[in-house]
């Protein structure tokens, strides 16, 4: 007697799989460049694959052991990594460090940006930062400890304001100075606009910027007059001249980010808060697709999602709301065809920390525990926005589930991140085996 063989179960046919259904609906080209980027390392490879780790992490079993109640939910920023930890802000707020992107945001329990931010630091720490096992070990640790100590100091309901990130010593200090030093809005204006005819518009010669058709700017241009404005933060545009936010110049973004290259997104060059053509701002268009945990949830929660939000735009809105320690003013939404819209400012300061830079485990550690003082701040702040009847509930019920197994917590986490950057290397060589395979 024949049996039959199943196909389709083993990891290699699972992670080129689920490559293909997150990727079909991207044109070839940006698939392509997307690709290019997940090859140069695992860390890009683990950027450009959320959807992998959300698969194999949602409703893990390890999760209920410190957590997988309701009162340990939160917002959650849900691409936890080190790269996207960076100086962001303006002049008018300051310059800060921190996380700045919330497109994956959504609510869920709070180990899991913890644990996706610590495999992120074991593929970091070996590609950039060329630290050893036992010290990468030891930096997790590190930003775990800052997290419970940050959320244990705020059992008692107060607000995460007086959480702050230090910027005196290595390595933060000296990368938020040269950012101070060479960013701005001179630098951004001249980075990605012109002058014509007396009047600033989109450089669209420039590598990252492209030129719309006369149907497109025609829709984005309607959208942003209409129905934009009316999506502002109460309060955004009080005491303004009535000219600002009128829209100069709109152009294509292309070639961003890694996990979402081939997003449809685009800039737009409003006028700033006088005449000048030199204070112009550049807003960041950026249809919102649904977070990366969604498809891996229940069918009751899937419509309890779908329930909360009118629209994924909305759902950033919502988040970055929760999250943000500092507010955007400009942040609000628009909608192009069946797509919606993220608008937020495009930060004139925004700069990705490079961790090549850092100099030895001592500077590992400290930054590591900032990172884990950061996550700790938006993980109270987004479960104040949940629970404004009782803001201390979130760190009561974290604190209760670690606080007298701290050193088993601490384990889980650092094993769960050993384990599954190796399984990141693996996807990674077959990945790799596959786009060499097809070029032969």
């Amino acid at each position: 007697m024949a049996f039959p063989f199943f196909t389709g179960d083993d990891r290699e046919s699972l992670v080129l799989a689920e490559l293909d259904v997150q990727n079909r609906d991207i044109s070839d080209a940006d698939r392509a460049r997307k690709y290019a980027k997940m090859a140069k390392s695992a860390y890009r490879f683990f950027r450009g694959t959320a959807h992998l780790y959300w698969r194999d992490h949602w409703n893990d079993w390890r999760h209920h052991r410190f957590g997988g109640v309701f009162d340990s939910q939160t917002w959650l920023q849900g691409d936890a990594h080190v790269y996207n930890f960076g100086a962001y802000g303006d002049d008018r707020q300051g310059v800060h460090y921190g996380m700045d992107d919330f497109d994956d945001a959504f609510i869920g329990d709070y180990q899991y940006d913890l644990w996706r931010q610590a495999i992120s630091m074991v593929l970091d720490a070996e590609e950039n930062a060329e630290l050893s096992t036992k010290k990468t070990r030891r930096a997790i640790r590190h930003f775990l400890s800052a997290y419970l100590d940050t959320v244990e100091d705020h059992a008692d309901g107060r607000s995460a304001d007086d959480i702050h990130v230090k910027y005196i010593k290595k390595p933060i200090g000296p990368f938020m100075r040269e950012v101070l030093a060479e960013e701005g809005l001179a630098e951004q204006l001249a980075k990605w606009t012109v002058m014509k005819d007396g009047q600033r518009v989109f450089d669209t010669e420039y590598k990252k910027l492209a030129a719309l058709s006369a149907s497109e700017r025609s829709e984005l241009l309607k959208a942003l007059a209409e129905e934009y404005p009316a999506t502002l933060q109460p309060g955004s545009i009080e005491g303004r001249d009535a000219s600002h936010f009128a829209v100069k110049d709109v152009a294509r973004r292309v070639n961003a980010g890694t996990g979402s290259l081939g997003v449809a997104r685009y800039y737009a060059l409003v006028q700033g808060a006088s005449d000048s053509p030199d204070d112009d701002i550049i807003l960041d268009i950026k249809s919102q697709q649904r977070p990366s945990a969604y498809p891996y949830m229940s069918t009751a929660d899937r419509r309890k999602w779908r329930k909360s939000f009118k629209h994924e735009a909305e759902r950033h809105a919502h988040a970055f709301i929760a999250l943000a320690d500092h507010a955007d003013e400009y942040l609000g939404w628009l909608t192009l065809g069946d797509n919606h819209f993220s608008v937020r400012q495009r930060s004139p300061y925004k700069e990705d920390f490079p961790t090549d830079d850092i100099e030895g485990f001592k500077e590992y550690r400290r930054l590591s525990r900032q990172w884990g003082r950061i996550l700790a701040r938006e993980h109270i702040r987004g479960a104040h926005a949940l629970r404004a009847d009782d803001p201390g509930c979130f760190c009561r019920a974290v604190t209760a589930l670690t606080g007298d197994t701290r050193e088993a917590f601490k384990q889980q986490v650092v094993t769960l991140a050993m384990d599954y950057a190796e399984q990141v290397r693996r996807d990674h060589a077959v990945f790799l085996a596959h786009r060499a395979g097809h070029r032969d």
